[in-house]
This record gives C-alpha cells, sequence and structure tokens, in this order.
C-alpha cells in the first residue's frame, strides 16, 4: 500500500487533485484509515490514474472519464468515445485556423493602414436564364452543398455558362440564423435544360441593385455590407428583397482569398 504522498509522487498527480477524484468517485483509495482518515492506494492503481491523466490530456472533462473508465476494456467502445473526441478536435482545429485567418487580415490591413471604403453604384441587373438551387442548409459556411448538388445533378449534360456568367448566392431568410439558412444558388447559363430534382431552370426577373465590388477575403463582407446599407439609407432607397453576392473570382478559380473578388448587392427601389 502506498500513502497519499507517496501515490502523489509517483503519479505526477497533486493531492489536492487526488482527494477532488475520490470525491466524485473517479478513483477511491483501496482504503481509508478510519481513525486518521489517511488514504492509501494500491500500486497497480497507479496504472489507474495514468489512464485517467492520459484522458485529460486528450481533452476528456471528469465526467467522460467517469464513464471512459468504465468500459476502457472495451476496445470497441472506447474506440467510439476517442473517434468522437478526434472529431471534436478536428472542428476546433478548423474553427481556430478560420480565426487566425481573421486575425491575420485584420493585422494586413492596419499595418496597411488600410481604411474600409467600398463604392456603391445602383446599377440594374437584367433578366437573366439561369440553373438555380434552393436549399436549407445548416449554416451560411454550407452553401457549398448547393453548388456540389447543382454540378452533380447536371453531370451527364454539362452546363453552358453564359457569357459573360454571374453566378450568385441569395440569403432568403428575413433575418440571420445560426443554423437551418434558406439559400438560392444561380448561375447564368444557355441553352435548354430539363429540371432535376434540385436543380430548376429559370428565368430570374431584372432587378435594380446597390452594390459595391469587395477585393480580398470574406472576412470584409460585413463591413461592405454595412457599408452599403448606410448608402441606401442615406441616399433614399429602402431595400426591396433579399441580398445576394455575385462570385466574380470565388474558391471555385484561386485558393488565394486575396484573390478573390465579389460583389455585394442589395435589391432596391
Amino acid at each position: 500500500m502506498l500513502k497519499i504522498g507517496d501515490f502523489s509522487k509517483l503519479s505526477r498527480v497533486s493531492i489536492r487533485m487526488l482527494r477532488h477524484y475520490d470525491d466524485i468517485g473517479l478513483l477511491k483509495p483501496a482504503t481509508t484509515d478510519d481513525f486518521t482518515g489517511y488514504r492509501y492506494y494500491r500500486e497497480d492503481q497507479l496504472f489507474t490514474i495514468a489512464r485517467i491523466t492520459a484522458l485529460r490530456d486528450m481533452g476528456f472533462s471528469l465526467a467522460e472519464i467517469v464513464r471512459i473508465l468504465d468500459i476502457y476494456e472495451d476496445a470497441d467502445k472506447l474506440e467510439e468515445y476517442l473517434a468522437k473526441r478526434k472529431e471534436e478536435l478536428d472542428a476546433l482545429a478548423a474553427q481556430t485556423e478560420y480565426q487566425r485567418m481573421l486575425l491575420d487580415s485584420a493585422r494586413k490591413r492596419l499595418r496597411k493602414e488600410q481604411i474600409m471604403n467600398f463604392d456603391v453604384t445602383v446599377k440594374t441587373i437584367p433578366e437573366r436564364y439561369a440553373a438555380t438551387v434552393q436549399m436549407t442548409v445548416p449554416g451560411y459556411a454550407d452553401e457549398g452543398m448547393l453548388w456540389t448538388t447543382m454540378f452533380a445533378e447536371t453531370a451527364a449534360t454539362p452546363l453552358v455558362q453564359a457569357d459573360p456568367c454571374l453566378v450568385a448566392a441569395q440569403f432568403l431568410d428575413p433575418e440571420y440564423k445560426e443554423e437551418n439558412v434558406e439559400i438560392l444558388a444561380w448561375m447564368t447559363v444557355k441553352g435548354t435544360y430539363k429540371d432535376t430534382e434540385h436543380v430548376k431552370f429559370k428565368t430570374l426577373p431584372a432587378v435594380k441593385v446597390a452594390s459595391c465590388i469587395v477585393k480580398g477575403s470574406y472576412d470584409q463582407m460585413g463591413d461592405a455590407c454595412a457599408c452599403v446599407a448606410s448608402w441606401i439609407g442615406a441616399n433614399g432607397y429602402t431595400m426591396n428583397g433579399p441580398m445576394f453576392n455575385i462570385y466574380h473570382v470565388s474558391p471555385a478559380q484561386t485558393q488565394n482569398p486575396d484573390e478573390y473578388v465579389t460583389e455585394v448587392c442589395f435589391p432596391v427601389e
């Protein structure tokens, strides 16, 4: 048997934490002296504390570790827990990388003393024939699902793009939504085609818009939208329908965000 102090040294876990593990039922001492209250541990419990430490290093909560220890010898069930944690870490890594990109872009603008000024113009986008897909997707970042659907369902009869070809996504919800976002994606084409399950071919009406061109990464879109909305109010126009983005240069053409060219469009009257 090992006294709690010796067990702490060998396991490299503090006495305070060992007492906490005891209180929550994660790791009970082998025995506790009724008179002194001293805790004693078996040597083989060092293997258990090593497992606990390893699981904590992987990011599991203590509540999760309690459940995992119950099934630790079941390789299949343990694999399920580890696979799920890997998915969570992958998602966290992707979110962290996105946040790093936003920070790098902000720092770059600061170093260049770049001020966010966008030239707003009013124009009419003429009537156009387009392949369209309208879907509800989990979030705004899932817009790519519409384009994947469009090209997958028309693969047998490839679309002939109009000249010029306008590629756009229109955001149909009347407010910003955290999830279940309704989007209409459209691409101007020439020729005639049969509708598929999700791809519908239609003539879109002419629309007057207030728009501005955004050159560079999408982290500028919030400022661009604010600029256009402010311009609309200051110049006697009112918004008349859901806004949309026309992707003149998008990730489909380049992997360099600095090369993106996006036109932010607000229908107006």
